[in-house]
């Protein structure tokens, strides 16, 4: 059994930053998601991925514990982006992408996966997003969705269903800025709270994350990196931890949910501190809780 299902892509990266590049690493956004999850819970993943999908890479998934009857293997190539960071390390520019196995992909959640209590609709398609969460016997505890400007730019109506289903939708800044026609921040979190969302959280990169809801708001910080060597993943990894602390949990309430966002921070700033998935794969639980301490002396005053 499950504690969290996951639907988001599975992929291969090649990225480049000023600080080093990599070749068809390990990436994809229920990767990330999953990875930083299964620090603190038992997450299942749904997605597929190509014949080419190196086995070493579907080893190291078993190993974190991360459940993958919902990983189907396909005839093809797994999904594929190419990115590149310049100086402003917030800012990807997109070189190629190669959808793969996953352009007529539509999501089968396992029979196990239904009555999850807790579910992450990673950033994707939200036509799929809907049918994942229509596939669940129950209202689980907990559905977050992400999204992205892509999406928002050419479905703009579905995004805001998701928005509208989901307890908690995920998205940036700029993403946030982009759906609700508004600079500001704090009214697209309002905007987001009336569509039925119980909690909006807003993430702002190196600038950590807002989390606003009917009675007020948090504003978490970002733990002040020396070192960014590369961002890809960082925003699913803030949501993959958050959603995975959660369901270690149980329950939701926002003393919770504050706690859960700076686990959150904690996991995407280990993730940046390396190339692609690097630093993920050598991170332990005791790290994480050293730095999240480390957070909590931060904002003390």
């Amino acid at each position: 059994m499950v504690d969290l299902v996951v639907f988001g892509s599975v992929a291969l990266d090649s990225i480049k930053t000023p600080f080093g590049s990599a070749e068809k690493t390990l990436g994809g956004s229920g990767t990330y998601a999953s990875v930083a999850a299964s620090f603190f819970a038992k997450p299942g993943i749904v997605s597929a991925v190509g014949s080419d999908f190196p086995t070493e890479e579907m080893d190291f998934l078993k190993k974190k514990g991360i459940d993958l009857a919902g990983l189907e293997l396909l005839p093809g190539k797994t999904f594929y982006w190419k990115g590149e960071y310049g100086m402003d390390i917030n800012v990807a520019k997109t070189l190629d992408v190669q959808f793969n196995v996953l352009k007529d992909f539509k999501p089968r959640l396992p029979e196990a996966y239904r009555k999850a209590g807790f579910l992450l609709l990673a950033n994707n398609d939200p036509e799929d997003q809907l049918s994942v969460l229509g596939q669940m016997e129950k209202r689980p505890t907990l559905v977050i969705a992400d999204t992205m400007n892509y999406y928002i730019e050419h479905k703009r109506d579905k995004v805001l269903e998701v928005v509208k289903k989901a307890d908690i939708c995920l998205m940036n800044d700029g993403e946030a800025r982009m759906l609700f026609n508004t600079p500001s921040l704090v009214k697209a979190a309002k905007e987001i709270l009336k569509l039925d969302s119980k909690l909006a959280i807003i993430k702002k990169g190196e600038h950590g994350a807002l989390l606003t809801t009917e009675q007020g708001s948090f504003v978490a910080p970002a733990y002040p990196l020396e070192d960014v060597v590369d961002p890809t993943g960082c925003g699913d990894c803030f949501a993959g931890a958050l959603m995975g602390f959660l369901a270690s949990q149980g329950k939701v309430n926002e003393d919770l949910m504050r706690k859960a966002i700076i686990y959150g921070s904690t996991v995407a700033s280990f993730n940046a501190e390396g190339m692609g998935m690097e630093r993920l794969k050598t991170l332990t639980k005791k790290e994480i809780n050293e730095r999240f301490n480390e957070f909590k002396d931060m904002v003390r005053f």
